[in-house]
């Protein structure tokens, strides 16, 4: 019997997955709504849902290569003010989850802070570039500026 799956099945198949299995195990999945028959009219709706799905990560895609372009001009370099010693040296550090609020205060961008890789946080006063995922095919790099409060 021809099923899709509704849900990944360890071992059988993948979700949107078209199956030909046998008829006990598919009358099982059916019954615990892990697939479904595959008819014609089913099958033309998962084209439909693929379609769509495709279109929005299409969509996403785009929408992080532009966040990317932004963020990688100069003009959207992050301004932070921390208090420092004689030596430059921060007193603490500055953490990602204050550069993704001074990036939505300077230029109205919401990130999440989870989004901003830091090998260590920033403890110097200068210019820190900072690597930022924005999509699983997209990276950009964030310019950020420590000054003197």
């Amino acid at each position: 019997m021809k099923v899709i799956f509704l849900e990944d099945v360890k071992g059988k198949g993948k979700k949107g997955e078209v199956k030909d299995i046998a008829d006990g195990y598919a009358t099982f999945l059916i019954k615990n709504r892990k697939a479904e028959e595959a008819t014609n009219a089913s099958i033309s709706a998962l084209k439909g849902q693929k379609k769509a799905e495709d279109k929005k990560s299409a969509e996403e895609l785009a929408a992080a290569q532009e966040l990317k372009a932004f963020l990688e001009k100069d003009e959207s370099v992050i301004k932070l003010t921390a208090k420092s010693g004689d030596d430059g040296r921060l007193f603490g550090s500055i953490t990602s989850k204050q550069v993704a609020e001074a990036l939505y205060k300077q230029h109205n961008v919401k990130l999440d802070k989870r989004k901003i890789e830091l090998e260590n946080p920033v403890r110097t006063l200068g210019f820190t570039k900072m690597s930022v995922k924005l999509h699983p095919e997209v990276t950009a790099t964030l310019t950020v500026q420590v000054t003197e409060a």
